[in-house]
């Protein structure tokens, strides 16, 4: 689909048929061939290399089936936030006040203020508790240049930067 270059992503979304709520940021997203089935809420962000599908298989039956076709809508609430390279299936809904976390492959429909990851994506906490584990990592950079931000980042000692535990083996795994 050619896209419009002279378009702001949210003008093009709603160009080709999305509902986009006010207050959004969409920042290279990539829609089905139904983008009309897609509708996102009120101040969203949906980064980089997110795809949303609203169909798809129904290639596998047409020999069988030749007009073989399936659709789902694709529902995103207020204040979503979907990291990179996500991918939302059809017919999903995605509660209000949730974060999706990059990578992950949305295969069910999401409830109010959770935050999801992994392939399927599975709960991993509640909003609230995601901002009590990471409140200690907030360094105030919000609304500084580039400059400012890098002087900051690179002055900052370790335990003021996110730092994960490393991955465990699974015991069945390790006895092998």
């Amino acid at each position: 689909m050619l896209k419009r270059w002279w378009l702001s992503p949210v003008d093009y979304a709603r160009s080709i048929g999305v509902k986009v709520g006010s207050g959004c940021q969409l920042i290279s997203v990539t829609w089905s061939s139904e983008p009309y089935l897609i509708t996102i809420g009120n101040n969203c962000q949906i980064t980089n290399g997110v795809k949303i599908f609203t169909h798809g298989g129904a290639f596998m039956f047409r020999r069988e089936i030749p007009d073989f076709d399936c659709f789902g809508r694709v529902t995103i609430g207020d204040g979503v936030y979907i990291g990179n390279n996500s991918l939302i299936l059809p017919g999903v809904t995605i509660g209000n006040n949730v974060l999706v976390a990059a990578g992950s492959v949305v295969t069910k429909s999401v409830p109010d203020n959770v935050c999801i990851g992994g392939n399927p994506a599975k709960i991993i906490c509640s909003v609230e508790d995601y901002k009590k584990n990471n409140i200690q990592y907030n360094v105030h950079s919000k609304g500084m240049n580039r400059e400012e931000k890098k002087a900051l980042l690179l002055s900052l000692p370790d335990d003021r930067l996110i730092q994960k535990g490393y991955l465990k083996y699974n015991e069945r795994i390790s006895n092998l």
